[in-house]
């Protein structure tokens, strides 16, 4: 079977397993770990994680950081609400942003957002999107600091207690609108660990957008287009995947965005250069994996892309099975959820 279908990719999820909030403690959330070639579960918890590595292996972890990029405001000279979320930055200092109401926010609008600030829309931008400038003489991120709000995933429906919560504690390069989830389970006690053993690590940077959230509508997943993501990678993280490779030793992604970045750069020999650009790539079963070898990720959405890209690299029957058992064993899913080491 080619498992092309989106309805394959169905699985009943109780709503009170999609997990709300984070855990006080991120290293205490459980992990299944799924042994690919004998087809075994073990069930344990995160803070364990580090034994499942093994001297030489190369961990490599998305540093993105999630901006307040959620804005609102009233549509100058009307009593009309709008909502923008800010993409990433485009020439001349434009934004490309996804807005609310679309059909009302037309070139030439603006959208008050407080005193002595506003937007203008510029320009009808890809796929839906609009090019908008601040009118204002302070500096974007000023403004997002003062009035912008973290974007969450629609499926959590309660207000965080800190926003850093929505965030992995190594954080560094501005620009997602929305978190690598799988690397909320690291703390300092864990990463620690992770280094005496003599695993190496290694970032790139992908910064995420909410076409993440944005549902397969074709029933055939072949027909779905990708959203593009922008992304990074460096000199001393392509150095540290070649020696990687060369030493026989395993490439470790956490998250799918890690994931796509790795399996976008690699070349058919599985060596990698550093390289920034864009990736829409789209893995679903058939893909040939070249650059990851292990990977831990949360728990998906059913019919999401992210549950196609494990089901490539898993086996769909095996995914699906696993699934079923994770929810069975009621683990907490989704973002705050609890998470999968593939191995």
């Amino acid at each position: 079977m080619d498992y092309s279908r989106l309805s394959d990719y169905d699985y009943h999820l109780p709503s009170r397993l999609i997990a709300q909030k984070p855990l006080e403690q991120r290293d205490s959330s459980r992990m299944l770990v799924l042994r690919r070639s004998e087809k075994k579960r073990i069930h344990t918890t995160f803070n364990h994680f580090p034994a499942y590595l093994d001297q030489g292996d190369l961990l490599v972890l998305n540093n993105t950081k999630v901006i307040p990029a959620r804005l609102t405001g009233t549509i100058e000279g009307k009593t009309a609400r709008a909502e923008l979320l800010l993409l990433h930055p485009a020439e001349e200092g434009n934004w490309v942003a996804m807005v609310k109401p679309g059909k009302k926010l037309k070139p030439g609008t603006r959208v008050i957002l407080g005193k002595d600030v506003a937007v203008s829309i510029v320009d009808y931008d890809r796929e839906g999107l609009r090019k908008v400038a601040f009118d204002s003489n302070l500096p974007a991120e000023e403004i997002l600091g003062k009035l912008g709000i973290v974007p969450l995933p629609p499926y959590i429906t309660r207000k965080l207690d800190n926003p850093e919560q929505y965030q992995t504690i190594y954080a560094e390069k501005d620009g997602s609108a929305a978190a690598p989830t799988a690397g909320f389970h690291f703390t300092d006690q864990v990463f620690s660990e992770i280094k005496d053993k003599g695993v190496n690590l290694a970032y790139i940077t992908l910064h995420i957008g909410p076409g993440t959230f944005q549902p397969v509508k074709e029933e055939d997943i072949r027909k779905h287009v990708m959203h593009s993501e922008r992304f990074f990678l460096d000199q001393d993280t392509a150095k540290l995947l070649n020696e990687t490779r060369e030493r026989g030793s395993r490439i470790v992604a956490v998250g799918t965005t890690v994931c796509r970045v790795l399996e976008t750069v690699v070349d058919e020999d599985g060596r990698f250069e550093p390289r920034e650009g864009w990736t829409d790539l789209y893995i679903y079963p058939g893909f040939k994996y070249r650059a990851v070898d292990a990977m831990l990720t949360n728990f998906h959405l059913p019919k999401s892309t992210l549950l196609m890209l494990i089901s490539a690299l898993a086996g769909y029957d095996l995914i699906m099975e696993t699934y079923r058992e994770a929810v069975e064993l009621e683990y907490r899913f989704f973002s705050f959820g609890d998470c999968m080491l593939i191995i």
